[in-house]
């Protein structure tokens, strides 16, 4: 045992207190301890002649005796002034007559030659300590004001837990790059040979959740040399100069021990443009990222030091550090695709107890855009789903609810609804479905549901045959149809919209808005970008909405928005009115069972034929709502009389005449 390392810390000062303590407290109240008791008594004891020793202590007015018993009891009275001579008279007394054998005497206050010694040395020693404790600091002794300006920086060592290249999937433009850099290290002739220099950064960007952070860790246990971990918000300080500092000492280290690789995480934190914002930059993060600059690729630089870093924001990035002789790569780590979801699904199931009916490849087809971070999620959710019902494998249903519970959140189960807004609920989400079925350029209906899942009352689920790195304009127009078949069928069949169309309505306006100024897909106004874009002032981008165009063509732009609008608008009226039968249908199977799955789905639609979109503008006000009321579900049948029953067939979709069911009034309607 390194006894020494023990006593470098607060072990050793804790004990030094410890015996300054025993000591001025040995030196106060020295030997036994004394017996309390009244004045009075210690009287009658002297004047009894059980006393054999007495001492007056005049500092703090006490006197105390020890008897003549055998246990030589010691106690200890207090006196007022006035008692002390009265006291000291008496004891005289008894002296004289021989009952005093061990005598008795009066301590008058004096300081000890210790106690003198030790108040006069005291601030020598303070001093001392204070010198000592500083020098064990600057030796490492476990206090961080010293090391204020050194480097945060992580060493992974052979110790730490390996992620290898076989744990990542779904990345493999990204592998083919890193793995490039892990033979360099290993074999560096193999490329001075013919003159090839080591790049001297990679900067890894793209959305958050894809594996850039994993990629890293990766590159971590394939390597082989020494590789220091940091995040970019370690490096910023209050102090000016304290992040620089940081970095130089981090290059130091790194290049001590080269070749090495340094890996910084979320390096927008310190790598932002500079200059920006309101009233000028931030002097920390500036002179920060000037000796990052420097040390990447200034005036003096050693070679062997391979700078990895992370970033889902590369716009903000100051243009310096992106510049090939600092990051000569820069890799995309994107959503992975179909193939690469499988490779993912494949390394998160390893070891997991999967059903037989498990298939990980229809998994892969069923979460389009889902980034590594999701299906990771996914696989997790599923076991914990399994564990919490105490089942021993994880079969394909749960794997489906996990999959709804990462898009939307788990089932509130708690919320109820009355029967009114569940059947609203129900014609909403049949109408987005319906018309997406009906389109032809509309992604497949895969579930419909009216049960309440995060902050959504009810939602209807379409995904992609495959994945999709191109939209055509029909198909844009399709899905502005689908975004408004809720609202549609609210107004077709209960005359009057919800509240619950507010997501739809704010993203079809976001997708028109967009066809229109950015995709150049309005015949009117041709093919032009207008405007340049919502900048963030404060991540050194432009302040507000820079308008390049005139305010007609800000009235036009409006116009096209709304035309595009009211087209689609027009189009799920159409569809849902021409196929109002199988909307019913469908809600009354949505009312019974809450969730539809795809087979149910296509099961309903099976009377719809596919029309093409029609990009016509009718206009708003020619719409007229349906004469038929909604469906009468199960309970609301149950509560009508015997009078109502011809009625019934009437409001179930089998007659047309538009009679109302025993006094049942659409809502809204006066």
């Amino acid at each position: 045992m390194d006894v020494k390392r023990y006593f470098r810390g607060p072990l050793l000062w804790i004990l030094l207190f410890g015996l300054m303590v025993a000591l001025v407290m040995w030196s106060v109240n020295p030997g036994r301890s004394y017996d309390q008791t009244d004045t009075s008594k210690v009287v009658q004891e002297i004047n009894a002649g059980q006393v054999h020793s007495a001492k007056i202590v005049d500092k703090d007015q006490k006197i105390e005796v020890t008897l003549n018993n055998a246990d030589k009891t010691r106690q200890q009275a207090s006196w007022v002034d006035g008692q002390g001579v009265q006291l000291q008279q008496q004891l005289q007394q008894q002296y004289n007559q021989g009952k005093l054998p061990g005598g008795y005497n009066v301590d008058v206050p004096k300081q000890s030659v210790f106690m003198s010694l030790l108040f006069s040395l005291l601030p020598i020693v303070v001093i001392v300590l204070i010198f000592l404790f500083i020098m064990n600091q600057m030796q490492g002794g476990g206090s961080r004001v010293m090391n204020f300006g050194k480097s945060k920086a992580k060493l992974i060592t052979k110790d730490t837990p390996k992620t290898t290249f076989a744990d990542v999937a779904g990345a493999e433009e990204a592998l083919e790059e890193l793995e490039e850099i892990k033979d360099f290290l290993q074999n560096p002739a193999k490329f001075q040979s013919i003159g090839a220099k080591i790049p001297k950064g990679v900067l890894l960007f793209g959305p958050p959740g894809t594996g850039k952070t994993l990629l890293a860790r990766a590159v971590a246990g394939e390597a082989g040399v020494p590789f220091y971990s940091i995040s970019g918000s370690d490096f910023v300080e209050m102090f000016v100069g304290v992040g620089a500092s940081r970095v130089r000492d981090l290059f130091e280290q790194a290049k001590a021990n080269a070749p090495s690789i340094i890996f910084i995480d979320e390096i927008d934190a310190v790598g932002r443009h500079r200059g920006a914002g309101l009233g000028g930059g931030h002097d920390e993060r500036e002179q920060t990222l000037n000796q990052l600059l420097v040390e990447m690729d200034g005036f003096d630089v050693k070679g062997g030091v391979i700078l990895i870093a992370a970033t889902n924001r590369p716009d903000i990035l100051d243009p310096a550090l992106l510049r090939p002789g600092r990051f000569d790569r820069q890799v995309t780590v994107d959503r992975p695709d179909l193939e690469g979801r499988k490779g993912i699904l494949r390394v998160h199931g390893r070891g997991k107890p999967f059903a037989p009916d498990v298939d990980l490849d229809v998994i892969a087809r069923r979460t389009p855009g889902f980034t590594g971070a999701d299906l990771a999620n996914v696989i997790n959710e599923a076991a914990l789903l399994t564990a919490r019902f105490d089942r021993k494998l994880i079969d394909m249903e749960t794997l489906e609810e996990s999959i709804d519970r990462v898009m939307a959140g788990p089932e509130r189960k708690t919320r109820v609804m009355s029967e009114k807004e569940k059947k609203i609920i129900a014609y909403h989400e049949g109408g987005h479905a319906l018309v997406a079925h009906a389109l032809p350029n509309s992604d497949p209906v895969h579930k419909v549901t009216i049960l309440p899942r995060g902050r959504a009352l009810g939602y209807t689920m379409t995904l992609p045959m495959e994945d999709k790195f191109l939209t055509t304009r029909s198909e844009m127009a399709d899905q502005l149809a689908m975004l408004l078949g809720g609202r549609t069928a609210e107004e077709l069949v209960f005359h009057e919209p919800t509240t619950g169309a507010a997501n739809d309505i704010e993203k079809a306006t976001s997708i028109a808005r967009n066809m229109v100024t950015e995709y150049g897909m309005s015949e009117r106004l041709g093919a032009r970008k207008f405007g340049s874009g919502q900048g963030e002032v404060f991540l050194g981008r432009e302040m507000g909405h820079e308008r390049d165009y005139s305010e007609d063509i800000a009235s036009a732009i409006d116009d096209e928005v709304r035309r595009l609008i009211e087209s689609a608008h027009d189009t799920a009226w159409e569809i849902l009115v021409e196929y109002r039968d199988v909307l019913d249908d469908l809600v009354v199977n949505l009312m019974e069972k809450e969730t539809l799955s795809k087979e149910q789905v296509l099961q309903i639609f099976a009377p719809i034929n596919k029309r093409p979109h029609q990009n016509s503008y009718t206009g708003y006000g020619k719409r007229l709502p349906s004469d038929r009321p909604p469906i009468l579900t199960a309970k609301e049948m149950a509560l009508l009389g015997p009078q109502d029953v011809p009625n019934l067939s009437k409001s179930n979709g089998q007659s047309g005449d538009g009679e109302q069911p025993g006094g049942e009034q659409p809502s809204g309607e006066s």
